[in-house]
Formats: C-alpha cells, structure tokens, sequence
C-alpha cells in the first residue's frame, strides 16, 4: 500500500534541498533561505516548517509546490525514487568513511577503496 505521505515529504525535502544548493551556489546567504523556499512554492514560513516537522501534504498543495518546482504532476508522490536527503544512518557511515580515509595512509586508501568497489558491485544485481 502506497504511503503518500511519507514519499510527499521525502521529495519536499530533496526539492528544498535543491533549492538550497542551488541559492547557495548563487552566493546567497543561509540565513533565510527557509523563508524563501516558503515564498517561492506560495505557503507561509510556519507552514513550511510544519510541513519539515509533520504536517501532511495534501493533494492540492503538493500539486502546487511541483508547479512552482518545475516538476511534473505527481512528482511528489512517487515512492520508487531513491531519497536525495540522506538519513541520519547515511550520514555517520559518510562521516566514518571520510575520517578512515583521510587517516588512511595510500595502501589504506586502496584498500578502502578496493571494498567500496567489490560492495557496490555484490549489490548490484546482475540484469
């Protein structure tokens, strides 16, 4: 059973992200930038920060922010889609993998290296 809510609020989320990569590669300052994601897709700064925390998006709305997005209708809806933002497990594995390569000498690196590359093939399945 589809659960739109969960994938609505998983896409918001990655197209907010872009729209802070985007502002900040553009040289605009971080502060505020919440403010203006809320401007652009027409809702209140509050109900943007509702929507992050809990609140559900609802048909009308979510068609909406993908106009103002430029992404196809039902964009917010799809499930299939791998997340943009990582979870907080995605991060600390990130984060122990860059501080072993950085203290990882060039045989480690390697190494490292190597297991990456022989994982992400095991996880690949084959067509």
């Amino acid at each position: 059973m589809p659960n739109t809510t969960v994938a609505r609020r998983r896409n918001v989320l990655a197209l907010h992200r872009r729209f802070l990569e985007g502002a900040i590669a553009a040289g605009l300052p971080a502060k505020g930038l919440d403010q203006s994601f809320a401007k652009k897709i027409e809702i209140s700064p509050s109900m943007w920060s509702q929507i992050k925390s809990a609140r559900p998006i609802g048909d009308n709305l979510a068609r909406q922010i993908e106009r103002h997005c430029d992404v196809e209708p039902g964009w917010l809806d799809k499930e299939d889609r791998p997340p943009e933002v990582p979870d907080a497990a995605e991060e600390r594995f990130i984060a122990a993998a860059r501080e072993a390569w950085r203290t990882a000498n060039a045989k480690g690196k390697r190494e490292l290296s190597a297991w990456l590359k022989k994982h992400a093939q095991d996880a690949d399945p084959a067509p």
